[in-house]
């Protein structure tokens, strides 16, 4: 455990200084941690895979301000992910907006319309995901205070040290950011139907 944290620590001082094969090691140490976060808030894997590749982009173009917590990134690289989720969230529906404005194409009954079929799925995918749909209708800040002390079990400190703010001020908004998440699951199992389209509202 000592020495895997000193070659990660020393992993992340090369590459904050430049040295790609030492940011492609940090890389192939938390891909699958990113990945995992952003399949959470967005199912599609496709999508995972790009938001993933955009958070280590950030990584490395802000590798000089990078917040390390007791010598590791990756409460920073999840702190991201939430992040740029809700971008691709934000970037998504102002693509449905547009594309909601431009008529459709009459079809014939013989030829049911797709986005039919696939509003369908959505509807019965989200149906068995309440508790993240609960988590993607939360605040980033929500989020954020979620996934490190909750999902990635930080203590208090490391995820005040991540975030930048007291450890009494993470407590509050955990104790929060639960509250919240009980009554938007709350109100998603007494919804029939769920539409969810990903990101924060």
């Amino acid at each position: 455990m000592g020495t895997e944290f000193q070659d990660a620590a020393a992993d992340w001082s090369a590459a904050s200084s430049g040295d790609s094969a030492a940011f492609a090691r940090v890389f192939d140490a938390h891909r699958d941690r990113v990945f995992g976060q952003a399949l959470r808030l967005i199912r599609d894997p496709h999508d995972a895979e790009d938001v993933t590749a955009m958070v280590f982009f950030e990584a490395w173009r802000k590798r000089a301000s990078v917040r390390v917590v007791d010598g590791s990134i990756v409460g920073w690289l999840l702190v991201t992910t939430n992040h740029v989720v809700q971008n691709l969230a934000r970037s998504t529906r102002r693509y449905r907006a547009v594309l909601e404005r431009i008529p459709r194409p009459s079809l014939s009954s013989d030829h049911p319309d797709p986005a039919d079929e696939v509003g369908e799925r959505l509807d019965r995918d989200a149906r068995d995901a309440q508790v993240r749909a609960a988590f993607v209708r939360l605040s980033v800040a929500d989020q954020n205070v979620m996934t490190l002390c909750v999902l990635e079990d930080l203590t208090m400190e490391q995820a005040a040290a991540v975030l930048g703010v007291p450890a009494g001020t993470v407590k509050s908004r955990l104790s929060r950011a639960k509250a919240r998440l009980a009554v938007h699951a709350g109100e998603l199992l007494a919804e029939p139907t769920t539409n969810v389209t990903g990101g924060a509202r």
